[in-house]
């Protein structure tokens, strides 16, 4: 049982704890992008990359909200990768191990990851859950925020349609 089980609201948990097991320090998103390319197929999403390697999946709007502008989320897929210096842990292959002290989710010995996997994990509930009214979404994931800015800068002029 993960200690985030039971935290609200249960689908952007969910999805942070499996991007917390996802290796992703800046330059190297393979895994994270993956995982989003792979979570757009499995729920029918379009989705597409950029020459830098940013990710927009798009979800439709729902049924009569088909007039509403675009809704641009955006989040990045590194974080930054950093450890005590007596903790045993490599970020190219370790899951994220995380705590409860009090009421804060903290990770044991390195950094949480939360920067910006919470971000992501939000998009990917917003996308997930049916039960919501919204306009059409995209949800951008730019790349190498931590070391640069890379995906921002260099976003492809053709990955989104929204303003908002």
């Amino acid at each position: 049982m993960s200690i985030i089980e039971n935290m609200k609201p249960e689908l952007v948990w969910k999805q942070f704890d499996e991007i917390r097991k996802i290796p992703r320090c800046s330059k190297h998103e393979e895994k994270i992008r993956e995982y989003l390319l792979d979570f757009a197929d499995k729920h029918g999403f379009d989705a597409k990359t950029d020459e830098v390697k940013n990710v927009v999946i798009k979800k439709d709007a729902a049924k009569g909200m088909e007039n509403k502008p675009i809704v641009v989320l955006q989040s990045h897929m590194d974080m930054v990768c950093e450890k005590n210096s007596d903790v045993d842990f490599d970020f190219s292959k370790d899951p994220i191990t995380l705590k409860v002290e009090g009421d804060i989710l903290t990770a044991d010995g390195t950094t949480l990851g939360a920067d910006d996997g919470i971000g992501i994990a939000a998009s990917l509930a917003i996308l997930e859950d049916t039960s919501l009214s919204l306009g059409p979404i995209e949800a951008l994931f730019t790349v190498d925020e931590e070391t640069g800015l890379t995906g921002a800068f260099a976003l492809g002029s053709d990955m989104l349609d929204g303003k908002i």
